[in-house]
């Protein structure tokens, strides 16, 4: 079960600020597949370890009034630029512990080229512009990663 922030469920994109946990079946599930030959899907998981560090958990803040709209828009461009037919995006806010979901996408297309180039777009360009800051907590000690996502 996912304890969201935020949903956008607009046409063929749903967008889902996740507090607790990330259940990327369930939003899979939620997806409208209809005319879809091809779903490809990514999930981010916090690793275990970082160089020689255990990695205990990462820590996502989030500029939570602006980023449900910003996954939005960057799934309505991917849809547009890529010609997909559905997107499920989910991207956890908070305390991640080792191994759990950091981030969920979903592309649904006619077509896996189409699918998978969406999929890898979004994820990219995602890192570069979602108004989220990673802060690592490590054997080593803690650290703000720099850049957003």
């Amino acid at each position: 079960m996912m304890r969201s922030l935020r949903i956008i469920v607009s046409g063929n994109i749903i967008v889902l600020e996740a507090k607790d946990s990330l259940d990327s079946d369930a939003l899979l599930r939620q997806m409208n597949v209809i005319g879809c030959g091809a779903i490809v899907s990514f999930l981010g998981i916090t690793r275990p370890q970082e160089g020689e560090h255990e990695v205990y958990r990462l820590e996502f803040d989030a500029w939570e009034d602006k980023l449900s709209g910003v996954l939005y828009n960057l799934a309505k461009q991917a849809i547009d630029e890529f010609g997909v037919l559905s997107i499920g995006l989910a991207h956890r806010i908070g305390s991640v512990d080792a191994n759990e979901p950091i981030v969920a996408i979903h592309v649904g297309s006619a077509h896996r080229k189409e699918a998978f180039l969406a999929c890898e777009w979004l994820i990219d360009t995602l890192k570069v512009q979602a108004p989220l800051w990673k802060k690592e907590v490590t054997s080593a000690g803690s650290v703000w990663k720099e850049g957003l996502g």
